[in-house]
């Protein structure tokens, strides 16, 4: 099999999803509305070559161009720009021909232009922003196919990869452009925020779907959809362990490796602080462990969890140990896992938290079927990579009717940890159990549960008491 080589584009995590990027001597259309980032994609595109590039632009002039490139970053020092964008001259000169029309004339002095420009840089890439405003310089759209078809024939006959922006409107397609290219990418707007889609590409597979697109320093990144079947590593099946007798014999010797565990109750009851056993107790046995925060600061986490004798300000400094908030309005779910992913295969991490469904819900935007599909992917890839995933879970109710987990995820659990409320003699009180354990067997008792300053204690279990799951147990008799 012939393996085509592949040219850098610039663009964070873009090779994932072209399959390492454009094919050389090819013509790429990158389609998108005002605002979504055409122009900065294709200064990327310029700047990664090594070669000579050739940014010709229809709308922007040069200087404004370069002015917004730089507050990204981005360095168009050594690009060569042909300019032409209208000028004010233009709108007051007295010409034989109506400076908004379109005229055989003014499409000529173009692509003389155009021609000259090609011939004395000499690129290796072209950029054309957009390709779309050579229709208003020809008669028809038969023509203007044509023209557009002989410039990029033109373009890579000399060796040159091109890439070319549109701008379809609701009255005028860019369809027809599609047939002329080797491949298609489309930049768009979506409630996770903007998003690339690839939806052609000539002698490649490509990673299908809608990724996220973020501009920040450096122009854009793309966040690829997580694919949860091409990620997988060995790793041996054991007991992560709590550091609480108590619990780990509920548990049967703890979590394991390489499965989901949901720790789920209502507000207040302790899951967070069942969780951080877990991650310090793996942290202090020198196993890289992380901490992801959706509904609390990663500073309040460490003050409570010190609070309780938890020793998680040590294990961050000494790196065992990593806590992070995140604000679930500020990042989508793509650019989540690839955060995930890296803390996984780079950082070595092998206990992961996810505190909790509830916040992490907010970074969807979306329906309560994307957090199923979202939340699935992740946790299968963690599971893949073998990393022992706690995720926590609001109930929501106090007392009353028993809820196991929330938002139909309860699926996805191997193991299903529940904490509840109860009132007891006009107390109000916590107990503790497991529901469900699919790697072995487990306690079917239900324990009393309290935070102390020396962590979570567990009493012994509960079996003169009956009702507690409807949150208002009852003394019965040996």
């Amino acid at each position: 099999m012939t393996t085509l080589s592949r040219l850098d584009l610039g663009v964070p995590g873009l090779s994932t999803v072209l399959g390492g990027g454009f094919i050389p001597e090819r013509a790429y259309m990158l389609r998108g509305g005002a605002g979504t980032g055409k122009t900065v994609f294709g200064l990327q595109f310029l700047t990664a070559g090594e070669g000579s590039s050739l940014f010709v632009g229809f709308e922007e002039p040069t200087e404004n161009v370069r002015q917004n490139a730089a507050t990204l970053g981005i360095d168009t020092d050594d690009l060569a720009f042909l300019d032409l964008s209208p000028d004010g001259d233009a709108f007051a000169a007295d010409s034989g021909y109506d400076v908004f029309g379109a005229d055989e004339v003014e499409g000529d002095a173009v692509t003389a232009r155009i021609r000259e420009a090609i011939e004395t840089h000499d690129p290796d890439r072209v950029f054309v922003d957009p390709m779309t405003q050579l229709r208003h310089y020809v008669r028809d759209d038969y023509q203007f196919r044509r023209q557009v078809s002989s410039f990029i024939r033109y373009l890579t006959d000399r060796g040159v990869t091109v890439l070319f922006s549109t701008q379809p409107t609701g009255t005028v397609s860019d369809e027809d452009l599609e047939f002329i290219c080797d491949g298609t990418i489309t930049l768009s707007y979506a409630k996770k925020g903007r998003t690339l889609e690839v939806t052609k590409f000539r002698g490649s597979s490509f990673a299908a779907g809608t990724h996220t697109a973020r501009i920040r320093e450096g122009g854009m990144h793309v966040y690829p959809q997580l694919v949860p079947g091409d990620h997988n590593t060995g790793f041996t099946a054991e007991a992560v362990s709590s550091g609480v007798d108590a619990l780990d014999d509920l548990l049967h010797g703890g979590i394991d490796r390489g499965t989901i565990s949901v720790l789920s109750g209502p507000s207040g009851v302790g899951k967070t602080t069942t969780a951080a056993h877990f991650l310090v107790e793996a942290a202090a046995r020198g196993e890289h462990s992380v901490a992801y925060l959706f509904e609390e600061s990663a500073a309040t986490f460490t003050h409570r969890s010190e609070a309780i004798g938890l020793p998680v300000k040590e294990l961050r400094e000494g790196d065992a140990l990593d806590v992070r908030d995140i604000e679930p309005l500020g990042v989508s779910p793509d650019e989540f896992a690839a955060d995930v992913r890296e803390t996984v295969e780079e950082d070595g991490a092998r206990t992961v938290l996810i505190d909790g469904i509830s916040g992490y819900r907010l970074s969807l935007r979306g329906e309560d079927d994307d957090l199923v599909r979202e939340l699935h992917a992740l946790c299968r890839y963690l599971r893949n990579m073998g990393v022992a995933v706690i995720l926590v879970d609001d109930v929501g109710s106090v007392t009353g009717k028993f809820k196991v987990t929330s938002d139909r995820i309860s699926y996805l659990a191997d193991t299903i940890v529940f904490l509840r409320y109860m009132e007891l003699s006009g107390e109000l009180r916590k107990a503790i159990g497991v529901l469900k354990k699919r790697t072995s067997d487990f306690e079917r008792t239900l324990r009393e549960f309290q935070i102390t300053g020396d962590g979570i204690v567990l009493g012994d279990p509960m079996t003169r008491l009956r009702g507690i799951l409807s949150g208002s147990p009852e003394l019965v008799d040996d």
